[in-house]
Order: C-alpha cells, then sequence, then structure tokens
C-alpha cells in the first residue's frame, strides 16, 4: 500500500489539523479491505541451486513455488481469478479438484471471505479432504472419477452467485500463473530457458503469457511430463490433439488425459518443447532434491527437476536455466 498510495503516510507530516487527521484515517480505513485482498499469494524466492548449478555445469536457478501457502504454484492463478470474480459478485467458489488447484482455490475462499464446495472423486486421499476441510471447504465426495465429481459440481452453478473453477483451462489462471515471471524479472533474471512440468497446461500457458508479457521472445520453454501422463508429448509426437486412453503413471496431479487446446497451439512455436521422464527419474529427483534443498515436493514436480538432475541437452546450451518448483501436496 506504501508503494501505491505514498501521499496517505506523508499526510501526517505535514498537515496538522485535527480536520485533516480524521480525513487520513478514514482513507486509510477505506484502503486497508482492499491492500489486504488485492493478493494472495507470496513472492516466492529465487535461488541459484549451487548442485544442480555444478551438475549442469551452467546457472541453474529455482523458484520455489512449493512454498505458496496452499502448497503449490496453483494459487497464482486460483486466488487470481477468485479476487476477480469476488469484486464481480460472487459469492461461493466451486472447484472439481482433489488435488492442488482445489487446495488453492479453498484457500483463497478462504482468505477471501467466500464460500468454497470442492466436489472430489472417491478415491481422493483422506489427508487431501482433511486439508480442504481445514480451509473451511465443503468437500462433497461423488464417483469414482474427476469427470463425475466435475459433473456433480457444474449443478451448483444453477446459483447465479456460484463461479467455477477448472483446474488449468481458464485464461484467468493462466494470467494468475504468469505472475511467477514478473517475479523472476523483478528479483533480476532474464532466463535463456524455462522448465515446468505439464499436467492439462495450465502453468505451460501462464509461463508463456509472463515471458511475452516482458519481451522475452528469445527464451525457450521446455514442458516435462512423465511417461503415462504425457498427452503433450504425444500430441506433439503424432501432430495432433491427443486424448489418453487413461492415465497411468504415478505422478497423479500430471493426470489429464488432454491438455487445454491453448497448450496444445503453444507447440507450433519452435521455442516450446516437450518432452518426457519416467516415474522412476521423477521419484530419484526428488529424493535427491529434498537432500540438496530440504523440500519435499510431488512426483509431478519431480518431472521438472528430473530434466536438471540429469541435464536435458537443451540445459546444456544455456546460461541461465529456470526451474519452476511447482509444490504439490499429493504424494
Amino acid at each position: 500500500m506504501l508503494k501505491e498510495y505514498p501521499v496517505l503516510f506523508l499526510l501526517p507530516l505535514v498537515i496538522e489539523t485535527p480536520l485533516y487527521f480524521l480525513f487520513y484515517s478514514y482513507c486509510l480505513l477505506l484502503l486497508i479491505p482492499r491492500w489486504k485482498t488485492s493478493q494472495v499469494h507470496i513472492h516466492t524466492p529465487l535461488i541459484r541451486s549451487l548442485p544442480l548449478s555444478d551438475a549442469c555445469q551452467t546457472n541453474v536457478w529455482l523458484k520455489f513455488d512449493a512454498l505458496q501457502p496452499s502448497g503449490s504454484f496453483k494459487l497464482r492463478g486460483m486466488s487470481h481469478k477468485a479476487l476477480i470474480e469476488k469484486q464481480k459478485g460472487a459469492q461461493k467458489f466451486v472447484s472439481s479438484s482433489g488435488g492442488n488447484a482445489g487446495l488453492a482455490v479453498a484457500y483463497a475462499g478462504m482468505e477471501l471471505g467466500v464460500s468454497v464446495s470442492v466436489y472430489v472423486p472417491g478415491g481422493t486421499k483422506a489427508a487431501t479432504v482433511e486439508k480442504l476441510k481445514l480451509c473451511g471447504a465443503k468437500v462433497v465426495t461423488v464417483g469414482e472419477h474427476w469427470a463425475q465429481a466435475h459433473e456433480e459440481a457444474e449443478k451448483e452453478l444453477d446459483d447465479p452467485a456460484a463461479v467455477y473453477f477448472h483446474p488449468f483451462d481458464d485464461h484467468l489462471v493462466w494470467q494468475g500463473h504468469s505472475t511467477l515471471v514478473d517475479e523472476v524479472m523483478e528479483d533480476g533474471l532474464r532466463p535463456d530457458l524455462v522448465i515446468c512440468s505439464v499436467g492439462g497446461g495450465g502453468l505451460l500457458c501462464g509461463m508463456v503469457s509472463g515471458l511475452q508479457n516482458h519481451g522475452l521472445h528469445s527464451t525457450g520453454l521446455l514442458g516435462i511430463e512423465t511417461v503415462g501422463a504425457d498427452s503433450l508429448f504425444q500430441s506433439s509426437v503424432r501432430g495432433k490433439h491427443v486424448e489418453l486412453a487413461k492415465i497411468t503413471s504415478r505422478a497423479s496431479s500430471l493426470g489429464a488425459v488432454k491438455v487445454c487446446k491453448k497448450a496444445y497451439e503453444l507447440l507450433s512455436n519452435p521455442l516450446i518443447h516437450s518432452d518426457i521422464v519416467l516415474d522412476s527419474d521423477a521419484e530419484e529427483a526428488c529424493h535427491r532434491f529434498l537432500t540438496d534443498h530440504r523440500i519435499k515436493v510431488e512426483l509431478a514436480c519431480g518431472a521438472a527437476l528430473a530434466a536438471v538432475y540429469t541435464p536435458h541437452y537443451l540445459v546444456k546450451k544455456c546460461d541461465n536455466v529456470l526451474v519452476v518448483v511447482c509444490g504439490g501436496v499429493n504424494d
């Protein structure tokens, strides 16, 4: 608020009449609620990883979105949409994600004072359900897979005050994810390559948007999936928008059978690359990351880390590589 309204903090130094002090206090009372709800996600640390820089023989930078209050980068996109929808009059947020997206919606709703309903399939872990309830969300268990939970969640939209939050296919969510690049630029880094995990493609879309916003048109982006949850990679190989028959990877947060249309369209950009790693590679990367940086991340996040623990060929061509440590609470 100081950056946005510095004049309000200078007024008491130059104005001594009670009337002006009353006016000054009134202005602060009006602005404090806006200040508290202007951003829900936090500015996360950006560090140069000594172990990974040594392994890759180049500068490897880590953006620690695992430290977001909800546990993952998803809070950026979900809270951005939540703020906009609340300003438009929304009184209920609805999600059908029993994973990181649902937790992000629940946390945003809690912070903004908006009720949240999260519909989850029957196989959702009890620990995840407890985390959702801890944020005050109403949790409804229905069906055996995401599609059934999604179908049931949509029924709540009969209420005109309710807004649905898609886990990854929403331009407002992508805008929120793009703030990660804003912070990287603010911290003084211009990466040659960005590496992120890909599930439904929301983070990928957000990163591309952020790079474009800052004129980083020569920066490459490498999206990593695990084998068995590799709808983007299969789309790139086959030259069409592929829908997987089923998810066989253990990286549940990457379990979208089909990436969003925008993510698929980005494959036409020669600077956007897609590749895959094994579950075992991602798992090993998670263990090594815990040893090196003392932070536990889920298998989905390990996919991106695997591309630097066993250096991808694109990494070797760059001076500054940014890895999105997206976090996650599903393992």
